[in-house]
C-alpha cells in the first residue's frame, strides 16, 4: 500500500510540474500517443540504449511489446547514465533506440547527427532523497544531509544536473561522499548502508521500498526530468515500433504504473 501511494504522489507531482513547463519543442514532438498506436505484428531486432533509472519499467515494456509482436525481438537493453550511453554512440556503438533521462543528452546525440526519427518526450521524474527504510536519522530536507553522508549522481548525468540544480535553488552547498555514473549505482549504495542517503529518482525508490523510502525535498517540484526518445539512424520496422509502443497508451500506462509522469 505504501509503494502504491508512493507512485501515485510521484505520478501526480510530476505531471503537475511538467504541466507548468514551457517547452519549445514542436506539438507533434511532445509524446502524446493520440491514443493507442502499436503496431502489431512487425518483425526484426531492436537494440535499446536507455537511461539506468527506466530500467525496471522498460523491462516490463519490453515483454508487452514482444507479446504483442511475436517476430520482434528486443536485445537486452544497455542502461547506464545518458551521457555514457550518448558517449558510446558516439564512439560508434551501434544501436536502434536510444531513451534518454534529459533533452541536453538527447540534444548531443542529435548534434552529432545520431538520429533518424524527431525525439519525442514519453516521460517525466522528479527527484528524492533516498533514506533507509523508517527514516531512522529523521532527514525532513536537503539541509539535513549537512553532516551526514551521502550519494549522489555525477553532475554530467542527468541525475546529478537535476541535483545539482535542486541543492542551488535552496542555496545549500553540495558536499557528497560520492559522485556516481548512473542513479542506480546511487540507489545501490543506499540501499546496501554504505551512505546514509542519497539523491535519486522517485522511481527508484518505488521500485526499492523494502530496502529505502523517499523523503520529498521542498523544491522537487521545480525541477523535473523530461525524457525523450528517438530511433537512430537507419531504424528498422521494428526500433519505430517499439517507439511507438513506449508512445502509446499500453507503453504509458506501464511507465505510470512505476511512478513516472506524463509527458
Amino acid at each position: 500500500m505504501r509503494a502504491r501511494a508512493l507512485l501515485a504522489a510521484v505520478a501526480a507531482l510530476a505531471l503537475l510540474a511538467a504541466c507548468g513547463q514551457a517547452t519549445d519543442q514542436d506539438p507533434d514532438a511532445t509524446g502524446d500517443s493520440g491514443g493507442d498506436v502499436t503496431a502489431e505484428g512487425v518483425e526484426g531486432t531492436v537494440t535499446i540504449y536507455a537511461a539506468a533509472s527506466l530500467q525496471a519499467a522498460f523491462t516490463e515494456v519490453i515483454a508487452a511489446f514482444e507479446a504483442l509482436n511475436p517476430s520482434a525481438f528486443v536485445d537486452p537493453p544497455v542502461y547506464d547514465g545518458s551521457s555514457t550511453l550518448v558517449t558510446q554512440l558516439t564512439e560508434g556503438a551501434q544501436a536502434d533506440v536510444f531513451a534518454s533521462a534529459d533533452e541536453a543528452n538527447m540534444d548531443d546525440l542529435v548534434a552529432a547527427g545520431l538520429n533518424d526519427g524527431d525525439p519525442q518526450l514519453f516521460a517525466t521524474n522528479t527527484l528524492v532523497i533516498a533514506v533507509a527504510p523508517g527514516n531512522p536519522l529523521g532527514i525532513e530536507d536537503l539541509t539535513d544531509l549537512a553532516d551526514l553522508d551521502y550519494a549522489v549522481c555525477a553532475p554530467e548525468v542527468p541525475c546529478g544536473s537535476a541535483t545539482t540544480e535542486l541543492f542551488a535553488l535552496d542555496g545549500i552547498d553540495l558536499d557528497p561522499v560520492s559522485q556516481e555514473q548512473n542513479v542506480t549505482a546511487v540507489a545501490e549504495r543506499v540501499a546496501s548502508g554504505e551512505v546514509d542517503a542519497g539523491l535519486v529518482y522517485a522511481t527508484d525508490v518505488a521500485t526499492r521500498t523494502d530496502t529505502m523510502e523517499a523523503v520529498v525535498p521542498s523544491a522537487a517540484d521545480e525541477v523535473v526530468n523530461r525524457y525523450p526518445i528517438a530511433t537512430l539512424s537507419g531504424a528498422t520496422d521494428a526500433s519505430q515500433a517499439f517507439v511507438a509502443f513506449v508512445l502509446s497508451d499500453d507503453g504509458q500506462a506501464v511507465l505510470a504504473e512505476y511512478g513516472f509522469g506524463a509527458p
